[in-house]
């Protein structure tokens, strides 16, 4: 009898043990587009392992409803509360997930083991890795209670085929204005191991008084993360909708953002770095595939409270200076890892784009790797795009229709007065249609590098920003406009800490974005040659024999307008982009379509910039 006892509290055991080590939480409100975490125990291990954590176990989690399944990349996160902790090791494993339906979802995870199996394409003979290897479970989504400008009351931002990235949720297409800058947000003195290479460290603490109460359970570490919340609280009541960030600047411009371990003292580190020749951190003072798990997770909270502000995530993975370091410029292990890791952490988020890499200077050949690499993983396939220099636009030709996995460009431009935006916009909307698969294109670094979007105490009307990058990029069927901080300027590209230095010009892309409302933009093209006069900068936007928006520049002559021979008759409206505001009558008030027709003067102020709004009457 004994040797059976033993067996029987063998199996007993065993399967205590298997309990005991797959256990399962599920953190977060279930409800459709809210973020679900699965939170899993699994092996006890730490950054630093030398079983590495992050490149030698994989964690996926298929979630299924109605059809519907998606497979999503799962993360070590140490003790589970990293942010509070600065934990470097625990047994705690995460996955977050925004579930796109009501109803039931059940789940199975897969959790394998092996030599750089994170970043592995086939895994049919994985080694399983015990724990919640294998485990499935389920739970139950209600509908959202969110409203406003919440990101979770309109659902994923989804690239659909068209010029316009749409809602999922409410079905609303999207204009994004905001900012560019600065490039290095993430360089915060209130992330764990903030250096401080060259002095560009920030402590957002201009914006200490925008911070709002709503953003208090995204602080760290009692008060942390206070300053950078408000900047964002600031952005949203501008009515501002976006902002962007580098996420890896080793050996850049910047030097202070990354997600990686150091293997020196910061101390060290920062000494070298300041030093702008000295260019082989990467390759001397990092740890190229071991991850700073409380720094990325800290991370998360700024993006999750950026999420309910209603914020259009521009995540910049690389600068021109960075993309060619990880695996000596041939994508590899190191950049899988980096990848993973992002869009595992972050790709939960429902307003957001991948961008390969601003000023992306790779061989064609790598960023197709890259971009299909990104495609395959991110089960949500979010809007995808890449920003070249202003002069090597052209790459963007190998890399339109079915040629790669991008889904749009992020374009750079360099004239001091921004006439080069309307134009430039126009090409790439034109050769990317011409493929059948149309790009959303955004500029999102307008103006001359040095000067850009100068702050309002010099120049304090934005005249050229409004007229030739604002409404030159909205009018030529560009979705939005980031603005660039020119580097020689205060509060530039890498210096800014202060978005009130820009305070004015914000309240003119509020009063476009409030423009848009009220046209079907998405079912628009630009048709400037409906239009005769003497002035080129005079824009024209246009659902032929419906709606037709003119944008008249200062100094501007009357113009006059085919509107084609329906013999319909229109409204003539006008709109003040400077000041805002109601639709006002000018001196015309309504046309026919049977001829070329003169749409007047405006009500006022003869020799300002007009928005000119001509609707079919009803």
């Amino acid at each position: 009898m004994r040797p059976i006892l033993y067996y029987l509290f063998a199996v007993l055991i065993l399967c205590t043990s298997f309990k005991e080590t797959s256990k399962v939480k599920i953190e977060g409100e279930l409800k459709k587009w809210h973020r679900v975490t699965l939170v899993f125990e699994g092996p006890e291990t730490s950054e630093l392992a030398d079983d590495n954590p992050f490149l030698n176990y994989r964690l996926d989690v298929t979630f299924t409803n109605n059809g519907k399944s998606y497979t999503i990349p799962g993360f070590y996160a140490a003790d589970g509360n990293a942010a509070e902790t600065s934990s470097e090791s625990g047994k705690i494993w995460k996955v977050h997930f925004t579930p796109d339906n009501i109803g039931e979802w059940t789940y199975t995870t897969a959790f394998k083991k092996g030599t750089n199996i994170a970043v592995e394409q086939h895994l049919k003979e994985a080694t399983s890795a015990g724990f919640m290897d294998g485990q499935t479970g389920h739970f139950s989504i209600a509908a959202s209670d969110k409203t406003g400008i919440d990101n979770r009351a309109k659902g994923r931002l989804n690239y659909v085929g068209e010029s316009y990235l749409k809602f999922a949720e409410t079905n609303d297409y999207f204009i994004k204005l905001g900012v560019d800058a600065p490039e290095n947000l993430l360089a915060y003195d209130d992330f764990d191991v903030s250096t401080n290479a060259l002095g560009f460290k920030k402590s957002w603490s201009p914006h200490a008084a925008d911070f709002d109460a709503s953003a208090q359970p995204f602080l760290w570490k009692g008060n942390k993360g206070k300053n950078l919340l408000g900047a964002i609280n600031y952005l949203a009541s501008e009515s501002l909708n976006v902002f962007s960030f580098l996420t890896f600047n080793v050996d850049g411009d910047d030097r202070n953002v990354f997600p990686y371990l150091l293997k020196v003292p910061m101390e060290d580190y920062e000494t070298y770095a300041s030093d702008k020749k000295n260019i082989q951190a990467w390759e001397t003072m990092f740890h190229k595939t071991r991850l700073d798990v409380s720094k990325l997770d800290q991370w998360e909270r700024i993006f999750e409270y950026s999420e309910q502000k209603g914020m259009f995530l521009h995540f910049k993975t690389h600068e021109t200076e960075t993309d060619h370091l990880m695996d000596a410029g041939v994508f590899g292990v190191e950049g899988k890892l980096y990848y993973r890791e992002l869009i595992a952490r972050f790709g939960h988020h429902l307003s957001m784009n991948w961008n390969l890499g601003e000023e992306n200077n790779q061989p064609i050949q790598e960023v197709k790797k890259v971009a299909n690499y990104i495609y395959n993983l991110d089960a949500y396939h979010h809007h995808m795009v890449m920003h070249t220099f202003p002069n090597q636009d052209d790459l963007y030709a190998e890399l339109i229709g079915d040629q790669s996995r991008l889904t749009g460009a992020s374009l750079q431009l360099s004239d001091p007065e921004f006439k080069d935006v309307h134009p430039r916009v126009l090409k790439w909307r034109e050769k990317s249609n011409a493929t059948g698969k149309k790009w959303a294109l955004a500029v999102d670094e307008p103006g001359k590098a040095n000067i850009a979007l100068l702050p309002d105490d010099e120049d304090i009307e934005h005249n050229s920003a409004r007229a030739n990058a604002l409404w030159g990029t909205l009018l030529a069927g560009g979705y939005g406009v980031e603005w660039y901080f020119g580097y020689a300027s205060p509060n530039s590209d890498l210096t800014c800490q202060d978005f009130r230095s820009r305070d004015l010009f914000w309240d003119q892309n509020k009063y476009a974005l409030n423009f848009f409302k009220q046209i079907p933009f998405w079912d628009m093209e630009p048709a400037d040659a409906l239009l005769t006069g003497n002035n080129k900068d005079t824009f024209c936007f246009a659902k032929k024999d419906e709606v037709y928006v003119v944008y008249m520049p200062m100094e501007s002559e009357t113009i006059t307008i085919n509107l084609g021979d329906s013999n319909k008759i229109f409204t003539v409206k006008w709109f003040d982009p400077r000041n805002g505001g109601d639709l006002q009558e000018g001196s015309v008030k309504t046309v026919k379509a049977s001829q070329v027709s003169s749409i007047g003067f405006p009500p006022s102020d003869k020799e300002k910039d007009w928005v000119v709004l001509i609707n079919q009457q009803k």
